[in-house]
């Protein structure tokens, strides 16, 4: 192993699972390396054979995880796991490894590494995905368990030296649930991969998409009865459903409720070519999502100049990458009439609201990337630890 290399931690790598925190962390790696760093990354092994092919290293340091239970809640036992992970992987890497960037979802993540590291100046930096409120945690994980993992993040906040996050919600949420580090609030995290070129028009007959998990806060099981709705003024509408998860049979059942049969299409998970042409074809995305720490999938669809509609929401830090009816709108509720309208909205809008999305985007690459995020990484560990000695560097 290469001295001084820069640790990212998560229990996921892309592109063997596809959410936002896994293709946020590779776009980090990658942004890392091309600056010169020399980045691992740690994570369970997800993989059968050699590990997935990438410009930076990636190290299994547990076994395979399930993650997830039937209801798509995260598993405390496979949390657990992982943390003893990071801790071992950690504990031998204390003294050579130039900084730590460890995910502060699970929470655990947080005890490990700063356990791993007490005594050594490896600065320790905690990028927070979402930051939930008690209330969240209960809903999510029960009263007991959801009191014990709010508890557990409050201890994780407090005891975090520098925090990155990616939303001013998140920010706030940190502060006020007793965060007093260094804050790096990130100004976007729209890494600039997504080759696309001017907008084209909407598919005919058109249709709604939306991209993603099938779990319970995503709230997929709501387009059927919203679709429906909006074919009361746009007859030919139809819904494209992508993704897999423990909702997914509910969401069938509504749309055999509603008897959308005909105008539905759930293919699952498709390869990147099919998205893109989905995405660019669509005549909006939408994502009913009660929370989001970011909402890179508003990013993706405005590439190809694809509004979208979301729902407002207290959890809903995506909502802050919307501009009401310049790259789509914020549904009041997951009513099936208010998404319904929003729905419409971007409809008869047609290329007037495509031309402004795409050129939300435009704007928002230039200002909302990760590599400016990165900036702000590289500064605060400069500042911690020195920058990498000439003669000791990866490129040596």
């Amino acid at each position: 192993m290469a001295g001084r290399s820069i640790a990212i931690v998560f229990d996921c790598v892309y592109p063997l699972t596809k959410g936002g925190g896994e293709r946020q962390y590779d776009a980090f790696a990658r942004d890392l390396v091309a600056r010169g760093e020399d980045v691992e990354y740690l994570t369970a092994q997800q993989w059968t054979g050699a590990a997935p092919t990438a410009p930076y290293r990636i190290d299994a340091i547990t076994g395979r995880l399930r993650l997830y239970d039937d209801a798509g809640v995260r598993r405390g036992a496979a949390a657990l796991r992982f943390a003893a992970g990071v801790f071992g992987a950690l504990s031998r890497r204390r003294r050579s490894t130039r900084a730590v960037i460890v995910s502060g979802l699970p929470v655990l993540n947080v005890f490990a590494a700063r356990l791993a590291l007490i005594g050594a100046r490896t600065p320790l930096i905690v990028d927070y995905l979402e930051v939930w409120r008690r209330a969240h945690w209960v809903a999510y994980a029960g009263s007991v368990m959801g009191t014990v993992a709010w508890l557990l993040q409050r201890i994780a906040i407090a005891m975090t030296p520098v925090a990155t996050c990616h939303s001013r919600l998140s920010a706030d949420r940190l502060r006020t649930e007793g965060f007093r580090g260094t804050l790096l609030l990130s100004p976007g995290l729209i890494d600039g991969s997504v080759t696309t070129g001017p907008p084209r028009p909407a598919a005919q007959p058109p249709f709604v998409l939306y991209a993603g998990r099938h779990i319970g806060d995503k709230r997929v099981e709501s387009l059927p009865a919203a679709v429906t709705a909006a074919r009361a003024e746009i007859p030919d509408l139809e819904l494209v459903i992508l993704g897999q998860g423990a909702t997914t049979e509910q969401i069938r059942s509504e749309v055999a409720r509603v008897g959308g049969d005909a105008w539905t299409r759930m293919p699952g998970f498709v390869e990147e070519g099919e998205l893109d042409e989905l995405m660019a074809g669509a005549a909006c995305l939408v994502n009913p999502s009660r929370r989001e720490g970011f909402g890179l999938v508003v990013v993706e669809a405005a590439a190809h100049g694809t509004p979208v509609v979301l729902v407002a929401g207290e959890g809903n830090a995506a909502t802050e990458l919307v501009d009401d009816g310049v790259n789509g709108h914020v549904a009041a509720s997951v009513a099936a009439d208010d998404l319904a309208a929003a729905i419409v909205a971007c409809v008869r809008a047609g290329d007037r609201l495509r031309d402004s999305t795409y050129q939300w985007y435009l704007d928002a690459v230039r200002t909302r990337t990760i590599s400016r995020t990165v900036d702000a990484i590289v500064k605060e560990i400069d500042r911690l630890a020195g920058p990498v000695p000439p003669n000791e560097g990866p490129l040596s």
